[in-house]
C-alpha cells in the first residue's frame, strides 16, 4: 500500500507526475518500474497487475502505453516507438497508394509527396528516441519497401536503394 499523505494528491496532478493516461474515470496505467517519490515501497510490478492508491484511482501495471503519440516502454529503448511509427508510416502509405502508385504522376512529384506526407509521419518524434542500429535498420527497410511499391520495383530486380531514391528525388 502506497504511503496515505500520497493519496491526498488530485488525479490531475498524477496524470502529469507519473506519465500516465487515463483509460477510464478510475484506471490509470503506470510503468512497471516506475517509483514515487511519495512511496515508501517502489512499484515493480512482480505479480502484481495494479496498483491501489485510494480516491477511486487504480493504477495498471503495463509493459509499455501510448503517450502523447509515442510509444514508452519500461525498458526504455525506442524499440516500441520504431515499431509503432513504421505502422503509421504504412497505414499513410496506403490511404495514399492510388496517388503514389499512379503512372501518370511523375515519380519526382510522388517522391515529394511521399516524403511530406509518409516518411514525416513515420519520423515524427524521432529525435526524442535512443536509436540503436536495429532500429534504424527497420526504418530503412520499411522505407525502401515503400519506395520500391511506389516505383513498381522488386527486390529481385536489383535495383540499388540509391537508384530508387535518385528516381523519386
Amino acid at each position: 500500500m502506497l504511503d496515505q499523505s500520497y493519496v491526498t494528491f488530485s488525479t490531475a496532478y498524477l496524470a502529469t507526475t507519473l506519465f500516465m493516461y487515463e483509460v477510464n474515470t478510475s484506471m490509470y496505467k503506470v510503468m512497471k518500474t516506475f517509483i514515487c517519490r511519495g512511496c515508501v515501497i517502489p512499484v515493480t510490478g512482480t505479480g502484481c497487475t495494479s496498483v491501489d492508491i485510494g480516491v477511486n484511482v487504480n493504477l495498471e501495471l503495463v509493459d509499455k502505453f501510448c503517450y502523447l503519440g509515442d510509444m514508452l516502454s519500461v525498458d526504455g529503448d525506442a524499440h516500441a516507438a520504431v515499431e509503432n511509427r513504421i505502422q503509421i508510416g504504412w497505414n499513410k502509405f496506403r490511404q495514399l497508394v492510388p496517388l503514389l502508385t499512379n503512372e501518370d504522376i511523375s515519380l519526382k512529384v510522388r517522391g515529394r509527396l511521399y516524403s511530406g506526407c509518409v516518411r514525416s509521419s513515420m519520423l515524427h518524434g524521432s529525435e526524442t528516441w535512443p536509436v540503436r542500429k536495429e532500429n534504424e535498420v527497420a526504418l530503412q527497410q520499411a522505407e525502401m519497401r515503400m519506395l520500391r511499391w511506389m516505383c513498381g520495383m522488386k527486390l529481385q530486380d536489383g535495383i540499388p536503394s540509391k537508384g530508387l531514391r535518385e528516381r523519386l528525388g
